[in-house]
């Protein structure tokens, strides 16, 4: 065994053992043992890839490693073509110059069946040729396998994607030390779980493989540590290889350049990230000019001149660079948490028609009424948007075959300024809405609902007077109902996405479309308790604006909710949600909810039946699925009425019974 010794690695390695308060392996071999002869068959279906490395040894530097793979039943997985191993070892902070980051150094890279031998019982041994080897350093093992059109030997049995890293001492023992600073599930909280989390790289899910291979090895700006900034804000702009842009812009909308979205402290149970805390602690020239692209520090621009990483912390400490980064979301969170609504929607019949009364109240943070009057001068925008028919609204922007009507949308406050349609009324904000065109009793239009938004004035942490150059933060939204019967309302389905899915990418303060108007943040106010006693959490309230007719473009935008949602995080600018993860915002699928819907606005003028438009927001691009829809009773890009008439008469669901797991399943 060849064993590179130098005493300044040896002692920074200890130094980091005792910070990390990591223990060691004590006096066995650190592997997870050998799997030995399974005795029995390998498996023929692999629906689910589990790799682990099982053990590692050294030979003149030069390791050899053993890959163990089952299928979800734990039987052997023998005849993958594709195996690949990428291995790094890890400098630890310090070790390069004072004030440098731990950094990763990829050694080696293989992968096909040249590479290893498959001893025919689901282990494969890899004998790699390190670029560089200390054993004093921790060494890393990326194992990848699977993916799009990979099979088994036999040509016919498809292999998942899975990629794992394991860590271990540079002799083959339990790693003393490592840098995991931000986990995989963080990650795919918004990037779908088993999709490539990348456009370049295709055949990538993880951001641990992404960290091994995007190491010290490669230019400063390709280094894990500035590149997952860069791509996640909208400092600079750069193109790959392929010719894909990355602006940063969907990501810096979506989480903000809040820091804390992504380092995101364990469980206390956990104890898995030893390095989440690395970003406050260790502040690095290379790290913090993907964000600060003004500032060249080694020509002392926008900064003190400094070479090197050596006096950061001196200024940098750990908190002060906590605070200078989250400062602003705690201290928006906390107004946010002083303010909340409660509203109130009231009809009564009149000679002429109806009125429908719209109270608002504006509480506290212990929930007590607090006097409209003192707030006016406060409020940025109180804005209400009012529809009929929470399952399937009959008004829109514009004026639409449908309905002819306007959608109602009142800026109850503007600017500290009381409309000429609201009043203060017992220290509520009142306003009245005369003639909505309710329905029958019972009927879903019997109901009308308001989503209210409000902005506030504020200087970061306290209310103050609008006026040119004042901040505004959106609040809580709230969601009001109200029938003219008398009779209770009908309310929307909730059992299709939970806003608790939504939070998950969005975060609790995020001010949805604060930009055109008084913006949303829909957190508990939205709730209601379901008959199991349960608070549902919905996203109800979008579409009192995204209705059939869609929104200010008339549909040519898809603007309907049931089309809006999917086109906006499949694909376009976003795409978020990739492949066939419906179950990253779904907990279920209501298809009980196309019975009591109508025509939606599929493009400008034209509409579809809501089965095909809805399935369309994702699949229309294909050239079968016009013909396919339309061969099961329904109308795409038609007019109104034959779309709305036909509604009801789609037969998709005689055949697909989509579910969140594979929406593409069938009734056999």
């Amino acid at each position: 065994m060849m064993n590179v010794k130098n005493n300044k690695f040896a002692l920074l390695l200890a130094a980091s053992a005792v910070s990390l308060a990591l223990t060691g392996c004590g006096g066995d071999d650190g592997t997870d043992g050998n799997p030995g002869d399974p005795g029995g068959p390998a498996a023929d279906v692999v629906n689910v890839l589990n790799l682990d490395v099982t053990k590692v040894t050294y030979q003149d530097g030069m390791p050899t490693i053993e890959v163990f793979a089952t299928n979800e039943e734990d039987i052997p997985v023998v005849g993958l073509q594709d195996l690949g191993v990428t291995a790094a070892q890890l400098t630890p902070m310090g070790a390069t110059g004072a004030g440098n980051s731990a950094q990763w150094t990829r050694t080696a890279r293989v992968s096909g069946t040249d590479s290893y031998i498959d001893n025919k019982n689901g282990s494969y041994t890899f004998t790699l040729e390190l670029s560089e080897y200390n054993a004093d350093m921790t060494q890393r093992f990326n194992v990848t396998a699977g993916g799009k059109d990979s099979t088994l030997a036999d040509g016919t049995t498809s292999v998942p994607r899975r990629e794992i890293v394991k860590d271990f001492s540079g002799e083959g023992y339990q790693a003393l030390y490592t840098k995991n600073i931000v986990s995989h599930e963080t990650c795919t909280s918004c990037h779908a779980e088993g999709e490539p989390i990348t456009r370049r790289h295709s055949s990538y899910y993880t951001q641990e493989t992404c960290a091994t291979c995007h190491s010290s090895s490669m230019s400063e700006e390709k280094q894990w540590n500035h590149l997952i900034h860069n791509i996640h804000n909208t400092a600079k702009t750069f193109e790959d290889k392929k010719g894909n842009e990355y602006t940063g812009e969907a990501a810096e909308a979506l989480i903000q350049n809040n820091c804390k979205s992504c380092h995101v402290e364990p469980d206390a149970d956990s104890g898995e990230l030893t390095e989440w805390g690395n970003w406050t602690r260790v502040p690095t020239m290379e790290t913090c000019t993907s964000c600060h692209v003004d500032i060249d520090f080694k020509a002392g621009k926008g900064h003190s001149q400094q070479n090197d990483n050596s006096n950061c912390i001196a200024c940098h400490n750990a908190s002060w660079t906590e605070e200078i980064h989250t400062d602003g979301f705690v201290e928006k969170k906390a107004l946010i948490d002083q303010y909340a609504m409660e509203a109130t929607l009231t009809a009564v019949a009149t000679d002429s028609g109806s009125d429908t009364t719209l109270s608002i109240t504006i509480t506290g943070a212990d929930g007590a009424a607090i006097d409209a009057a003192t707030l006016l001068t406060n409020i940025e925008q109180l804005e209400s948007i009012t529809n009929v028919g929470p399952n399937f609204p009959i008004m829109g922007y514009n004026p639409s075959p449908g309905n002819g009507e306007h959608k109602v949308l009142i800026n109850l406050v503007k600017n500290g300024t009381l409309d000429e349609n609201a009043s203060i009324v017992d220290g509520k904000f009142v306003t009245t809405i005369s003639n909505l065109p309710y329905g029958e009793v019972g009927a879903d239009t019997d109901t009308a609902f308001s989503f209210i938004g409000l902005a506030l004035c504020n200087d970061g942490t306290d209310l103050v007077a609008c006026g040119e150059g004042v901040d505004s933060t959106s609040m809580k939204a709230e969601l009001a109902h109200g029938t003219l019967s008398g009779e209770a309302p009908s309310v929307r389905h909730t059992d299709s996405v939970n806003f608790a899915a939504c939070e998950s990418c969005h975060g609790t303060e995020w001010e949805l479309h604060q930009e055109y108007h008084a913006g949303f943040v829909m957190t508990e106010q939205l709730g209601r308790i379901n008959e199991a006693g349960e608070m549902i959490v919905g996203v109800d309230g979008c579409v009192a604006c995204h209705t059939p007719d869609g929104t200010y473009m008339s549909g040519g935008n898809k603007g309907a909710l049931e089309m809006k949602l999917h086109s906006l995080h499949s694909g376009g600018d976003y795409g978020i949600i990739k492949g066939l993860q419906c179950s990253q915002c779904h907990n279920d699928f209501n298809l009980d909810a196309f019975k009591v819907k109508g025509a939606l606005a599929t493009s400008s003028g034209k509409y579809s039946t809501p089965i095909a438009a809805t399935c369309g927001s994702c699949h229309s691009h294909s050239d079968s699925f016009k013909p396919h829809a339309e061969g099961q009773g329904a109308i795409i890009d038609g007019s109104y009425e034959a779309a709305n008439d036909a509604a009801q008469l789609e037969t998709c669901f005689l055949c697909h019974n989509p579910n969140i797991n594979d929406h593409t399943s069938v009734k056999m």
